[in-house]
């Protein structure tokens, strides 16, 4: 039985916690939050001790891993400090995407997972589902070929007055970036273009070109101003032997072989199948979970805190693109 705590007890913390509730390997041994409003009542919620500080709650529970689940400026900024110090404490963690808002603290973050040979996942559930791991497999049976393009879109109605210009970019695109990276590599240079929606002072909607560093071409499409509803993603990875095109993330995949009329189609069952966007983070919490209890190396994470800050470097090329209006080379710098 692994021992686990949850950092920050908004509405996605309280996810992680409720998931962990429902693994029978795992013990939900506390939770914390700066807000003791906030902490008391999601330790009242599932019948553990509550904190207000972290270092103190690490000391005393001592648990072999822990979610941060705070939030912070651009939904990021809040990440750092509780992940250093579950890092400092010998836990292992899953962060909350973006793995920061800024790049020099994702690097601090990843250095100090790196220097403690601790285990660090990012919540990239997007990629945690049947359909995302059925794309992979065929995928890894050669059947794309040569990988030629990737077309990405999501999109999500987030209509609230938001702090900073950039907050669409980096709290949505790291899923976007993580996908086409999952599936495509590194990327090597972006062009971005943006616009500010009628009524809006942010980047609202967002168009990036991408070069990936295997030749391949991409393209992502991103946007808060469409009101969700079904769909809101679609990921299609094409290439010499074939294209393969996933559906909100769990609702459907499917491969198109090149010179075949036949069509392989792997579909959400209505019994069993994924039900709601929550079993996605199941999905993920659970895979992360799983590989430290059974004791997975830190580089053989899936969805890794390395994954996290090479995905904010591509958006943070892309910020620097649609400044600049130039063409930006992405630098990988640990």
């Amino acid at each position: 039985m692994k021992k686990c705590c949850v950092i920050g007890m908004g509405p996605i913390g309280n996810t992680h916690a409720r998931v962990y509730t429902e693994l029978d390997f795992v013990e939900l041994a506390a939770v914390c939050d700066i807000r003791p409003d906030r902490a008391k009542a999601a330790g009242e919620k599932y019948g553990v001790p509550w904190y207000t500080d972290a270092p103190t709650m690490l000391k005393e529970v001592k648990p072999d891993f822990c979610s941060v689940a705070t939030g912070g400026y651009e939904y990021g900024s809040d990440h750092a400090l509780p992940v250093l110090q579950a890092f400092e404490a010998g836990c292992h963690v899953l962060c909350e995407k973006p793995i920061s808002n800024e790049l020099e603290p994702a690097r601090a973050m990843v250095r100090k997972a790196m220097e403690k040979n601790l285990c660090f996942g990012i919540d990239f559930n997007h990629r945690f589902t049947p359909a995302a791991y059925k794309a992979k497999e065929w995928q890894n049976q050669g059947l794309l070929g040569d990988l030629l393009f990737v077309n990405m879109a999501l999109w999500i109605g987030k209509f609230q007055k938001l702090e900073s210009p950039f907050y669409h970019l980096k709290a949505l695109n790291p899923h976007s970036i993580d996908m086409m990276r999952h599936y495509c590599g590194d990327i090597e240079k972006v062009q971005c273009f943006a616009m500010k929606a009628p009524g809006r002072d942010i980047w609202s909607t967002a168009s990036i070109n991408m070069l990936f560093k295997n030749g391949a071409v991409g393209h992502l499409t991103s946007s808060y101003d469409i009101e969700r509803g079904h769909p809101m993603e679609r990921c299609e990875v094409a290439g010499t032997k074939g294209r393969m095109v996933i559906e909100d993330m769990w609702r459907e995949a499917t491969l198109y072989p090149a010179g075949n009329y036949e069509k392989r189609v792997f579909t959400n069952p209505v019994f069993g199948g994924y039900e709601s966007f929550y079993d996605t983070f199941k999905a993920r919490i659970t895979a992360f979970a799983k590989q430290i209890a059974e004791g997975a190396k830190p580089d053989e994470i899936d969805g890794s805190g390395l994954d996290g800050l090479m995905a904010q470097t591509v958006i943070q090329a892309a910020i620097d693109s649609l400044v600049t209006g130039k063409v930006v080379d992405v630098e990988y710098i640990l």
